[in-house]
């Protein structure tokens, strides 16, 4: 999109993005041209969510010596962030100061497109301060499902969802995504896998329609016949199918490839390599649940919650039982971890499960480690939130990370998922 307006000096401002409306997982490209040569300017971005909470962030820029600019290529000298860094403004997108803070700016629904106001304003207004006059401005809209993907809702049985299947005839490599304890149904990562072409089950597991309400107890026979429907769909490849998972979605994935011959392939994000707060049961199996301690949460100043030290330590003998027997799996791992998580010690847990492949002779794992990333790793230029309100606990938590390295980790772990997802699916 090209909108021009007039700056004070006269000259014609224009402001390109390209593409105007593109997938949600991809980069844009932000030029800005008719500046002053070294003119300060702060470019915004604005969004809002479907409730109506207002999203902005900013980054103070100048002009080259022909009075341009290009997101790709000049570096950021202030505001939200520093440095080169082309989707910058959005992924450091975050509550206006009127706005309740804390939420996340995440898509409920698939089938619109997030759509971000780029705004080029005169000189350099810091985050929160009221910026200085609009000289251009333009519009883009962010797809998080492609022209013929097609969305179906779920009644199979007990199982619940959304399958979301990729344009054509297929087969295609069939995947289950699961996020964790916010529960009901989360679909944007599911509807950008079916836009990548794979077959897609958006799968929840409490909280959603007359699955159970809270995270009591679990079976696995609900995702069992989950990973039966997708293997036999006609539109997927098979003979096995994948599984991604982020938090408790993750942990769950581990039991579902170490239990469930259906899933040859899984994508571990910021898991535990025990089964937690739930008990999970299968046949005559149960794992029982690691518990949180809530002695052992501490609370900022602000109010501000970090569970960091909360849970059972899985190494204690005590809590052997708990303990995933992922030695049994005869599939592969992809194990995603930011090491500055502060939820849970996601990078020990990761390395609990790599130890115990190694001790049986295996090595059917890979690690993705980011230095600086925090707890919720999704895809692409998905806004950082490094505190985010608990929908369980009603409070802000703590998911550590700082908003560049997390956005790095965003980016190259997409691409890397994707690769292991075809690798071992087909």
């Amino acid at each position: 999109m090209l909108s021009v307006l007039f700056a004070t000096q006269g000259r014609a401002v224009s402001l390109a993005v390209s593409p105007t409306a593109g997938l949600a997982d991809e980069r844009v490209e932000t030029r800005v041209a008719g500046l002053g040569p070294g003119q300060p300017v702060t470019l915004r971005a604005v969004a809002a969510d479907e409730s109506g909470c207002l999203f902005q962030s900013c980054a103070h820029y100048r002009a080259d010596s022909r009075g341009e600019l290009h997101l790709g290529t000049d570096a950021s000298h202030g505001g939200d962030y520093t440095g080169v860094e082309p989707m910058g403004l959005f992924w450091s997108l975050a509550p206006a100061g009127m706005e309740k803070p804390y939420q996340r700016l995440l898509p409920r629904s698939t089938g619109t497109p997030m759509k971000v106001e780029m705004l080029v304003h005169q000189g350099h207004s810091h985050p929160g301060a009221i910026p200085g006059p609009v000289v251009a401005k333009a519009e883009v809209e962010r797809w998080f499902t492609a022209p013929g993907v097609r969305r179906i809702r779920l009644k199979e049985g007990g199982v619940r969802g959304s399958l979301f299947l990729p344009p054509g005839d297929g087969p295609f490599p069939g995947v289950i995504d699961m996020y964790g304890d916010e529960g009901g149904l989360i679909e944007f990562r599911s509807s950008l896998l079916a836009t990548r072409g794979f077959a897609a089950l958006s799968l929840p597991y409490f909280d959603f329609e007359d699955l159970p309400k809270v995270m009591k107890e679990f079976k696995l026979e609900y995702f069992e016949e989950a990973a039966r429907f997708l293997q036999r769909h006609p539109k997927v490849k098979g003979p096995g199918v994948g599984v991604i998972g982020t938090g408790k979605g993750a942990e769950l994935a581990l039991s579902m490839i170490t239990f469930l011959p259906e899933v040859v392939a899984a994508v571990c994000i910021s898991g535990c390599s025990s089964n937690t707060v739930a008990d999970l049961h299968y046949g005559e199996m149960t794992l029982p649940g690691l518990r949180f301690d809530m002695n052992k949460v501490s609370v900022s100043e602000a109010g501000v919650f970090d569970t960091f030290e909360a849970l059972d330590d899985p190494t204690n003998p005590a809590n052997s039982p708990c303990v995933i027997p992922i030695e049994k799996a005869k599939g592969h791992f992809l194990l995603v971890v930011g090491e500055d998580d502060r939820v849970w010690k996601s990078s020990l847990y990761a390395e609990l499960a790599i130890g115990r492949l190694r001790q049986h002779g295996k090595e059917n794992f890979e690690l993705l480690s980011y230095p600086g990333a925090g707890h919720r790793i999704d895809p692409p230029s998905t806004p950082f939130c490094q505190v985010a309100l608990d929908r369980v606990l009603g409070v802000p938590v703590l998911g550590g990370g700082e908003s560049k390295a997390h956005a790095h980790a965003q980016e190259h772990s997409w691409a890397k998922i994707q690769e292991f997802l075809h690798l071992h699916l087909g």
